[in-house]
């Protein structure tokens, strides 16, 4: 049976850091234990050891692109190798994206890797998320059960 996994990430004391993180507990809230959710905060080689074994992952972090706060973006890391604009936060050395590389190279990406974005403002240090990145955060969540009801539906016929 196919392993698929959410994988919220960032920090929940930065501000708009912590999107990831609450779209992973709200989600699990809304599904079933056939899809497993997971929070990741720290380095980002962690992700390795959370990807690990999953053959459909999904990601959800907080990026920054010079665009709208609260802007959700969707791209997918199995196909991508280059990330334009696109930079996921991390306030670690090793952030998203070299860790999405690093799997890559070695031979340790799932066949298939999803990254869910929202544009971030404030990694503010003790600061509440964002009314703009709250809105983004609803949009994440139903995107991200539209796309698993699909590829359930997808299994069925």
């Amino acid at each position: 049976m196919a392993v698929m996994r959410i994988i919220g990430i960032g920090n929940l004391f930065r501000g708009d850091d912590a999107v990831g993180l609450l779209a992973a507990r709200r989600l699990r809230e809304r599904l079933d234990s056939s899809v497993e959710v997971l929070e990741a905060e720290g380095d980002g080689l962690v992700l390795l050891d959370l990807m690990e074994g999953a053959d459909q992952v999904m990601l959800i972090d907080a990026v920054k692109s010079g665009g709208h706060t609260g802007t959700t973006f969707r791209l997918d890391l199995s196909k991508e190798s280059r990330w334009g604009k696109l930079v996921p936060c991390s306030t670690h050395a090793i952030g998203i994206a070299e860790a999405i590389d690093l799997a890559r190279t070695l031979g340790r990406l799932p066949k298939r890797v999803m990254l869910y974005g929202i544009e971030i403002d404030s990694l503010e240090s003790g600061a509440a998320l964002s009314e703009p990145v709250r809105g983004g955060l609803d949009s994440i969540v139903e995107q991200v059960l539209k796309e698993i009801e699909g590829i359930s539906c997808t299994k069925c016929i």
